[in-house]
């Protein structure tokens, strides 16, 4: 029996682990020995498995952008009380039991970084034929040198930050990357008091997500009970510069965005519904064209059920953006705190900072000047080649290595996984925005290869070889790097991606385990595209079991989503952000009692959840580890016209909150002496499942609600009006029936 090929692996990170449970369980036994050298103290690369963990460039408590029916590997479901879209620390969790499952066999060296590596000439490979020197530095300075067959580089993209010159360096204020965000306090500790403006500098995914963190913590240091260390917190605004349009997408869409009470799932089991795409899957990344562009484009709106102008007309997509290739970016709450004031957008590029002045050039060739700015926070992505510094210059010439390009910085052939001029050189999970799913499809089609003898083997299964043969990855990755029309992932879009390695490796996908929801606008079977309907070809009953569970888990989800008011409550809450006019007629019964007109606004004013009056649920939740969650401070303000001619100011408070793991939505009284404390409950709010096939079926989402006041009982119904994911307008109604109460309250509220 031969000797195992020995690999190093350069990475624990996700990239890491799958590509060594590859090597290790897709060949025979023995076929490799793989040993993993991270330069960091834990595995998980970007990922912390800890809350407290903020030494990364990942906010421990940030939530992933894609849920976890697609932030999983094929053969490891979530635990089933995993929240839909974990934070950070819980991806950091599942990739620790993924080790400890299927990476045990591998030898993991941690504190380690690599720091050359040297590919042998054949007339070197005098150390048991091994093709690569590696030397490696610990943390402590001690140099080690170690000797390979191949090398994997799973080191991922997210090198070094970006820092663009124009702001480079400035002493006056500070100046921070958004992964160096961690709390509002210890940014604006650093401003000594100077300027009230936050710009946020950068119009991709993380300009987004970053503009409506602060936003949050910002809105909530202002609107928590008690005092706060921070001064001036109503002075405060963020400015976020853009070069391009966005549209912004919360976590839950709808795969019935024309419904009158649309359903709601995870965003990624709506995009990934294969059922609307044609069985062959074409590209739909990379060069886009006009025509191209504007269908995606009007996909998204039908999907937001707007052009975002809604929000602001700083946030609108023109008909002229919709030539260009769309851009896309995820956040709960950036568009309604645009809406409130609290952030504003303008596109351009910066052109320099000078003390507590920011100058923009516009989208139109105007200058601009930003004044009072308290901090900098910079959006502006990362740099992937000190990702692979270690590699040889002529290595990296070969693989033609550009620094300076963010999105194609190295050209690699069959999607991202290897050079043909370099068979004992492996990449996985080396582009932007890299999936989980092709993540795993890439360590099997390396550990494929590498099996069979490399790309120029005549041992290649027919298959691989005639994929290898058809692939023009290099040349559209270097065709892309001055392509004027080049898509936001030029790499290649996800179900497309995970067709062209299915084929390549015959993986077959998998079909639905049982009948799945029809939606338009195909009005077929739901099929959902994710890593588990891809199961490796070598998989052990244990194996076995975990995708059965996953894909239970998926299936599960999309008809509890589509038949019943699951992830409604969520919808809701996420779409109350912000100021609503309120109109409010009391009618009484009793002559006593005047009937009356109120005439205001309500204000949802987001906030970290608090504890008071659930003090037991949120001490075991914290013990538990558990997201605390958020909830709102709702003020309603205005005038009161009585029908005897009376008339006054009114104002009322409550807390508004919404338990992720129960998914129920819940208001409650305010205590007497604080107003911004909660005290007990005033009621849970239950949605009703509507029939909208019924004739007279209900054009909005109901839902009622109950609550006994000493002898005074209040029967609260609900009506909640969406266009596709957003709350367009929705009422509320009470009726009062108690010995010495007979009303009706009825209140409308549009924006």
């Amino acid at each position: 029996m031969a000797a195992p090929k020995k690999v190093c692996i350069v990475g624990a990170g996700p990239s890491g682990l799958v590509a060594a449970k590859s090597l290790l369980h897709d060949q025979p036994k023995g076929t490799f020995d793989v040993t993993i050298l991270e330069a960091q103290n834990r595995l998980g690369g970007l990922w912390p498995s800890r809350k407290d963990d903020n030494a990364g460039f990942v906010h421990p408590l940030m939530v992933a952008n894609q849920s976890k029916h697609t932030v999983q590997f094929s053969d490891l479901a979530w635990p089933d009380d995993a929240p839909e879209f974990p934070r950070a620390w819980h991806i950091g969790r599942y990739l620790e039991a993924y080790h400890d499952r299927y990476c045990r066999d591998a030898k993991l060296h941690l504190g380690e970084r690599v720091v050359h590596s040297e590919l042998l000439q054949p007339s070197d490979q005098s150390v048991e034929g091994a093709k690569w020197k590696v030397r490696t530095c610990s943390q402590d300075g001690q140099q080690l040198d170690h000797t390979f067959d191949y090398l994997l580089v799973a080191s991922g993209f997210f090198g070094k930050p970006v820092i663009p010159p124009p702001v480079a360096a400035s002493g006056d204020i500070p100046v921070i990357h958004s992964s160096q965000y961690r709390t509002l306090s210890a940014l604006l500790e650093q401003t000594k008091g100077v300027g009230r403006k936050i710009v946020v500098v950068g119009g991709q995914m993380s300009g987004v997500e970053i503009a409506g963190t602060i936003a949050t913590h910002l809105s909530s240091a202002l609107h928590a009970p008690g005092s706060s260390p921070l001064q001036h917190l109503d002075k405060y605004s963020i400015h976020h510069i853009s070069q391009r349009p966005v549209w912004v997408f919360p976590l839950f869409t709808s795969p019935k965005p024309a419904s009158p009470a649309p359903p709601f799932l995870p965003m990624d089991l709506c995009s990934y519904n294969l059922a609307n795409r044609p069985h062959n899957l074409t590209n739909m990344q990379g060069h886009v064209s006009t025509e191209a562009a504007k269908t995606r484009h009007s996909i998204f709106e039908t999907m937001l059920g707007t052009d975002q102008s809604d929000f602001s007309s700083s946030l609108a997509i023109t008909k002229t953006d919709t030539h260009q290739p769309p851009y896309l970016a995820v956040s709960d709450t950036y568009a309604d705190f645009l809406r409130s004031g609290l952030i504003s957008v303008s596109r351009g590029k910066v052109d320099s900072l000078a003390g507590s002045t920011v100058t923009v050039t516009t989208a139109r060739g105007e200058v601009s000047e930003i004044d009072n700015v308290a901090a900098v926070v910079l959006a502006t992505g990362f740099e992937a080649a000190s990702s692979i510094s270690f590699l040889p210059s002529s290595v990296q010439e070969i693989l033609s290595v550009v620094p300076s390009d963010l999105t194609t910085t190295v050209a690699l052939a069959f999607h991202g996984t290897h050079h043909p001029a370099i068979p004992s050189l492996g990449f996985v999970g080396f582009y932007r925005s890299p999936y989980w799913g092709v993540m795993e499809m890439q360590a099997r089609f390396v550990t494929a290869l590498w099996a069979a003898g490399g790309p120029a083997s005549s041992s290649l299964p027919p298959r691989m070889a005639a994929a290898l043969g058809e692939d023009d990855s290099i040349e559209r990755t270097l065709a892309l790097r001055t392509d004027p029309r080049v898509s936001q992932f030029p790499m290649g879009d996800y179900p497309w991606l995970m067709q062209e390695f299915s084929r390549a490796l015959e993986i077959d996908r998998i079909p639905p385990l049982g009948k799945m929801p029809r939606v338009p606008p195909a009005d077929q079977s739901m099929d959902i595209l994710t890593p588990a309907r891809y199961p490796a070809k070598r998989t052990s009953e244990a194996q076995r079991t975990e995708v059965t569970k996953s894909i239970q888990q998926t299936e599960s989800t999309a008809w509890s989503g589509v038949s019943s008011a699951r992830f409604v409550a969520k919808a809701v809450f996420r779409s109350l952000l912000g100021e609503w006019k309120l109109e409010r007629d009391l009618v009484s019964r009793l002559p006593t009692h005047p009937s009356g007109h109120f005439s205001g606004t309500a204000r949802f004013l987001l906030r970290e959840r608090t504890r008071d009056g659930r003090e037991a649920e949120y001490d075991a939740a914290v013990e538990r580890d558990d997201d605390i969650g958020l909830e709102y401070l709702y003020v309603e303000e205005g005038m009161f016209a009585a029908s005897n001619g009376l008339s006054f100011r009114a104002t009322r408070r409550y807390v508004w909150r919404y338990d992720e793991k129960k998914d129920k939505l819940s208001v409650w009284f305010v205590k007497t002496d604080d107003q911004k404390r909660a005290d007990y409950l005033f009621h849970q709010v239950e949605f009703i499942i509507p029939d909208t096939e019924a004739e007279g079926a209900p054009q909005a989402w109901r839902a009622n609600a109950g609550h006994l006041c000493i002898d005074d009982f209040y029967d609260v119904d609900y009506r909640f009006n969406f266009k596709a994911v957003n709350l367009k307008d929705w009422s509320l109604a009470y009726r009062v029936k108690g010995p010495k109460k007979d009303y009706m309250i009825e209140g409308t509220y549009t924006r």
